[in-house]
């Protein structure tokens, strides 16, 4: 029996969640709150919710944490909750990128377990010391490329898997929104603000925002690992800090190409989030706005709608969906189906078992790693004019 499974007994109890950031005027910290109670396996019981002491003391009310359970800081957090016997389980980060790597830090050194949102750290230097903290505690660390928990996103990547594409050889990935395409962050708005800043974003602007979700997404849908890119960075809004725009070419290490678009600066576009990949048996297209469907065509045949609940769906799309055909999944079930899979990662620590093995497809650390080298190296190759740039 591990320590772990001795701590908890084995019960398939409902995992006690803390948060760190996430009160008032935050958008992700409801949305990752509302994941968690989804399926109804976590209970919020802890949280610094605020580095403003009142905030997070009012914000904790309202979500009916205990006054002794609301911290000022996340380290007087993290080494209060580690003395309870009733203490978090995990904690689930919804801060601006650079606290990322310290508040992980402070929870994973104690024994706490982390869901992290993206992208993981503010450098690359943060970011492999994170994977050292994260590979020396033994603790689980998930990162929320939500996108990764919707069912036909999973569809596809089990259909590339399972060599239904045949050679992955073409990749066309954009995604671009539109509520930057004036100087937001001058107008006092709390996401554009801290989005836009160097010095809490991180080297990417719309790169670490959607950019960062593309390349994940292609990452995850067909397991190729890219090795150079190519990149045309942009800003166009007068005065900003950081790209609000950017083309990257992709080359892979099969040989595959590919194209990524990120931009928050293309009006008309809200999350359009799409993703193309070609074979050399079919390809497979993907639109999140449009998420419980997906386009399959093999090669010589006529496109094929694949959809979610219908008879077209697979084990890894049935792992993912809640409800009955019709009824369209989105973006909240996305983040819960990745709250829904490290729970079940978490009760089969606790019960001494394997956890199911399509519950173990969550984001890691890793991955986060992935992330940040890759906004590095198109940073650095549109410094250089466009310069092929190895992936660290």
């Amino acid at each position: 029996m591990t320590t772990e499974t001795a701590k908890h007994g084995g019960t398939a109890r409902r995992i006690r969640l803390g948060m760190v950031g996430g009160g008032h005027g935050a958008f992700i910290g409801g949305v990752h709150r509302m994941a968690a109670r989804l399926d109804d396996a976590y209970s919020l019981v802890a949280g610094a919710l605020s580095s403003d002491p009142a905030r997070a003391a009012a914000s904790a009310a309202e979500l009916h944490i205990a006054p002794e359970r609301s911290y000022a800081d996340f380290a007087t957090m993290a080494r209060a909750e580690r003395a309870l016997p009733d203490g978090i389980d995990v904690v689930a980060i919804v801060t601006p990128n650079h606290l990322h790597a310290p508040i992980a830090t402070a929870f994973l050194e104690l024994g706490i377990h982390v869901i992290c949102d993206k992208p993981l750290t503010a450098t690359v230097v943060d970011a492999h010391a994170l994977v050292e903290v994260v590979r020396r505690s033994g603790c689980l660390f998930a990162l929320t490329h939500n996108y990764s928990g919707y069912p036909m996103v999973r569809q596809a990547r089990s259909m590339v898997a399972a060599g239904e594409l045949g050679e992955i050889r073409v990749i066309q990935v954009e995604y671009p929104q539109d509520w930057l395409s004036s100087k937001l962050e001058d107008s006092g708005h709390k996401q554009a603000a801290w989005r836009m800043d160097p010095a809490r974003a991180g080297a990417g602007g719309s790169l670490g925002d959607v950019g960062s979700h593309a390349e994940h997404l292609v990452r995850y849908v067909t397991g190729l690992q890219l090795t150079e890119v190519c990149a045309d960075v942009s800003t166009f809004v007068n005065g900003r800090q950081l790209d609000d725009n950017a083309h990257v070419l992709l080359r892979y290490a099969n040989g595959a190409r590919g194209m990524l678009w990120c931009s928050q600066v293309a009006p008309g576009n809200a999350n359009n989030l799409k993703l193309r990949v070609y074979g050399s048996k079919g390809g497979l297209e993907f639109h999140q706005e449009h998420p419980n469907q997906l386009w399959f065509t093999p090669l010589g045949d006529t496109p094929r709608l694949l959809t979610r609940a219908g008879a077209s769906a697979g084990m890894a799309a049935s792992h993912a969906s809640r409800l009955p055909a019709g009824h369209p999944e989105g973006y909240l079930e996305g983040f819960a189906q990745l709250y829904r899979d490290v729970a079940e990662q978490l009760h089969a620590r606790w019960q001494g078992r394997s956890a199911d093995p399509l519950a173990c497809t969550v984001p890691t650390v890793e991955d986060g790693l992935r992330g940040m080298q890759f906004i590095a190296a198109v940073v650095a190759s549109s410094i250089a004019g466009g310069r092929w740039t190895p992936i660290e």
